[in-house]
């Protein structure tokens, strides 16, 4: 038995390593740097995505030399552009199957460079743009990255979301050409992650699943539900209400059936000034209530937050969404 088991594995291809699609990009803006991942391969988000906020984003991936990643990551912070990080990459690496490897790195002022081996397999390649790089190998075709990078430029929206958009993307113009089994996505901003002394805003990572990109969805909700929450809770305490909209607006967006999320951008909107988006988000918290349920949240978020008690001195604004008492 032992060694019938031992023939059966010699005769079953083993996959190669990391073999994915994926995109690096950076917000020119903000400066958020990040990397998607996708492949028919286990937790590939313990190998490929690499990061550091202020200084770059890596995927290191094919015929994957994951000593890459921390690697680039510490000669980007030396001061090398992302092409003079990958030179020195390939300079010191002395494992074997380097002619079949596929790297991107994106640095900190928006250098990019990618490399896909001759010797990665069928179909490699990548296509870069002004703030990113999609590449893969052992995929379905070239339109796979293409359609990456149009979803990436196409989406109005923060890094986080556009990388996870391209991923999407690729995922449905047919990705890895054996199926589907992991995902994962990385961005890191200065101070942006959760606790204290963290910079990764988002790391959701889904190991193994039938449909990771859908998982991946549900998880990042998740993520960015908590990232919106803390920013709308910051902006408050600074009383900038315009920034305190967006966010809390962005939270309507990840929870949409939630009526406490309506009821709070609706307070929120009244005080950044917009009384049309105030009594829009108030109208659609009504219609996912009951009128005492609406009542009972209106009171609840009014009373603990401070800020929200101005919106009760408009008596004709607070008749208008509660009703002559």
């Amino acid at each position: 038995m032992k060694t019938l088991l031992v023939l059966l594995l010699l005769l079953v291809p083993a996959l190669p390593a990391s073999a994915t699609f994926s995109i690096v990009g950076i917000d020119p803006v903000t400066g958020d740097l990040g990397i998607a991942v996708a492949s028919r391969y286990f937790a590939v988000g313990a190998v490929v995505p690499w990061a550091d906020a202020g200084v770059g984003a890596v995927a290191t991936q094919a015929g994957v030399n994951v000593g890459y990643g921390p690697r680039a990551l510490e000669l980007l912070r030396q001061g090398l552009t992302a092409q003079q990080v990958m030179d020195r990459l390939f300079a010191e690496d002395t494992f074997p199957g380097k002619d079949g490897r596929q790297l991107a790195i994106v640095d900190a002022k928006g250098n990019i460079a990618v490399f896909t081996g001759d010797a990665a397999q069928q179909w490699r390649g990548h296509v870069k743009g002004a703030t990113w790089s999609a590449q893969g190998n052992i995929l379905v075709g070239q339109h796979v990255v293409e359609a990456m990078g149009r979803a990436f430029e196409q989406t109005q929206d923060e890094l986080a979301e556009k990388l996870y958009a391209a991923l999407k993307a690729g995922d449905q113009a047919g990705g890895d050409s054996r199926g589907r089994q992991s995902a994962s996505i990385l961005v890191v901003r200065k101070a942006g992650g959760r606790n204290t002394n963290n910079d990764r805003y988002v790391f959701v990572n889904v190991d193994d699943h039938p449909d990771p990109l859908s998982e991946l969805r549900r998880l990042m909700n998740l993520q960015m539900t908590i990232n919106h929450g803390g920013a709308v809770n910051r902006a408050l305490t600074a009383s900038d209400f315009p920034k305190a909209l967006a966010s809390a607006e962005k939270l309507v967006a990840y929870a949409p059936l939630d009526p406490a999320a309506y009821v709070r951008a609706g307070f929120i909107a009244y005080l950044a000034g917009s009384r049309d988006r105030a009594a829009a988000a108030f109208s659609r918290a009504k219609q996912l209530t009951l009128p005492a349920q609406f009542k009972a949240l209106w009171d609840g978020q009014s009373s603990r937050t401070p800020a929200f008690a101005k919106v009760l001195e408009d008596k004709a604004f607070v008749t208008t969404v509660l009703g002559a008492p």
